[in-house]
């Protein structure tokens, strides 16, 4: 069996294939065509409340009714690489989206659920969060609901998007997990850490659709999947909707979202880094490098030094430290766990804006 590390760096390489492959182009010479939704030929059944409190039984849900309710609020991005899914964030024409599916493009085009289609244009793009707001020609569109809490573990969830550019399509399934983090992801993206997990078919072109509960609330905005080549079943990811909401009003208000910066470059542990070091396992961030004079070099850390915890939280790879570092402000002072060498230390860090050079 291979060892953690070598698990990581695979699901990573496969991952960063799966997330590249989000916004999928049409066959040459054609357009994406428009795609029934595969609730479509189930016959309608009476609207059931969803039950989603604490302690609450779920009850069934009409998972129709929701689709129908919230398909005129999601849709399809079409970019000269190729096609992705939006949410209807403001009336006015804001649409949300992931910012893999508009990058490298100005003007886009809009497809909605009633089969116009009008011309976009990208107003802000945050890289770190992998959050875009397109505005599109169009106005007194039905802004989507979003709900602030997290849902449980078990939750309905049904993603609306544009797989493969069959626009208008619903796939559905339940909450598989919160707060997860793809291992490997740290060293090529920021964004693949803290997601919603879920079963319900995530494919590419379904980057920045809706995934929402059942009671029609969006609560992710759907980010990549691991492909099945890599033997996975079913491993879509979302990025939650407190989390898009937050950095989708900051693009709104000047074009740019605050994230927390600790100043360095974090780096997985390998069996071979950890024998070279003399570390007894390779659970941490390794310490690649220190921005200087940023926040962690001035707190003391330096290259070679293992970030173990941050406010008391363990970190068991770079991509907890992202995680966590999400959750942060700037100017906040936290509290760093590490090691040096064969010593633990404690160092009180105060977080900074990150700078737009380290998009």
């Amino acid at each position: 069996m291979p060892g953690a590390a070598q698990r990581a760096a695979a699901l990573a390489a496969v991952f960063g294939l799966a997330l590249a492959g989000c916004t999928a182009s049409p066959p040459p010479g054609q357009r994406p065509t428009s795609a029934t939704t595969s609730a479509a030929s189930t016959p309608a059944q009476p609207a059931q409340p969803g039950g989603t409190q604490p302690g609450t039984p779920q009850t069934a849900a009409d998972i129709p009714t929701i689709v129908e309710n919230v398909q005129p609020s999601v849709v399809t991005i079409l970019t000269d690489g190729g096609v992705g899914s939006g949410v209807v964030f403001a009336a006015e024409g804001l649409i949300l989206t992931n910012e893999h599916v508009v990058r490298g493009n100005t003007d886009v085009e809009v497809a909605f659920a009633d089969g116009q289609r009008v011309a976009g244009t990208v107003k802000a793009t945050d890289a770190i969060s992998d959050l875009a707001l397109v505005e599109a020609k169009r106005t007194g569109l039905p802004a989507a609901k979003f709900q602030s809490d997290l849902p449980r573990v078990g939750e309905l969830a049904v993603v609306i998007g544009s797989p493969l550019g069959f626009e208008n399509t619903a796939t559905a399934g339940i909450i598989s997990g919160l707060h997860r983090e793809i291992p490997g992801s740290a060293a090529s993206s920021q964004s693949l850490v803290d997601l919603i997990q879920t079963d319900a078919a995530i494919s590419p072109g379904n980057s920045g659709g809706a995934v929402v509960n059942s009671r029609g609330e969006v609560i992710g905005i759907s980010e990549a999947y691991i492909p099945p080549q890599s033997g996975a079943v079913a491993l879509g990811f979302a990025i939650p909707a407190a989390t898009a909401v937050r950095v989708a009003e900051q693009l709104r208000e000047d074009g740019t979202a605050d994230h927390a910066f600790i100043g360095l470059r974090p780096g997985g542990i390998t069996p071979q880094i950890a024998e070279h070091l003399g570390l007894q396992n390779t659970r941490g961030a390794l310490v690649l490098s220190v921005v200087s004079g940023g926040p962690a070099d001035r707190a003391g850390i330096r290259p070679g030094d293992v970030l173990t915890a941050l406010d008391g939280k363990e970190l068991a790879s770079p991509e907890d430290l992202l995680a966590e570092l999400r959750g942060k402000s700037p100017e906040q002072a936290v509290n760093v766990g590490y090691r040096r060498g064969t010593e633990s230390r404690e160092a009180k860090v105060t977080l900074a804006a990150r700078p737009a050079a380290e998009g």
